[in-house]
């Protein structure tokens, strides 16, 4: 079933992007705006995640398998509400738990892995636009550990933002508006927020970037 709906101006927007890229603070900016519900990831406690830092290979497997169970559970309360009776924004999108997916688990366990996803994914409410932010790898590391994220790698925010990179460029399944965050301010600069939001609000169909005035290349 399709559970795209048509509508004139987006009802279910999903924010999304690496780690440090600013996923949550716009999606809490843009619910206050649009007077949304705000449908922020789950935060239960996956019992595999110690095992996971300490041996990700041996543990991967668990691990990604409670997220998208957790990730899943949290999506199918959202589907069975009204959406058309007050807009929603997320600071997620259940398909990029592939993502992850993709980047530690071993090639027969990733195939397991999307059985179960292919079971779950039709029957999630598809977003009617999703917002990928993206930035340099240093801007991401800077921002990350200003968030209390002080020992992040590097190299795996890297490998994790290549790989959104590559997913959201074969991203067809809704509509979708690329943003390059690098050089703007989104929790702190008002103008930088009003420019953002009116593009949100005119963007109905296909992939379009938004490079922001002023951005620096690089």
């Amino acid at each position: 079933m399709d559970t795209q709906r048509p509508v004139d101006r987006p009802r279910y927007i999903a924010v999304e992007g690496p780690i440090g890229v600013g996923k949550t603070a716009l999606a809490k900016l843009l619910a206050g705006r649009l007077g949304a519900r705000l449908l922020v990831e789950p935060s239960d406690a996956n019992p595999f995640l110690a095992a996971f830092y300490a041996d990700r290979k041996k543990h991967a497997f668990q691990t990604q398998l409670f997220f998208l169970l957790s990730r899943f559970k949290h999506q199918e309360a959202l589907s069975q509400q009204d959406l058309f009776s007050r807009s929603i924004v997320s600071d997620h999108l259940f398909a990029r738990d592939r993502i992850y997916a993709a980047l530690t688990l071993s090639a027969d366990e990733l195939s397991m892995y999307e059985r179960v996803y292919e079971l779950l994914g039709p029957r999630v409410v598809k977003p009617d636009l999703v917002v990928y932010l993206q930035a340099r790898q240093e801007v991401l590391v800077q921002r990350a550990r200003r968030a209390g994220r002080p020992h992040v790698d590097p190299a795996w925010v890297g490998e994790v933002a290549k790989a959104y990179g590559e997913f959201f460029f074969h991203w067809e399944e809704t509509p979708l508006l690329v943003v390059n965050t690098s050089d703007i301010d989104l929790e702190g600069d008002a103008q930088d927020q009003e420019d953002l939001l009116a593009v949100i609000r005119k963007h109905r169909k296909g992939t379009q970037h938004y490079v922001p005035m002023g951005t620096k290349s690089g």
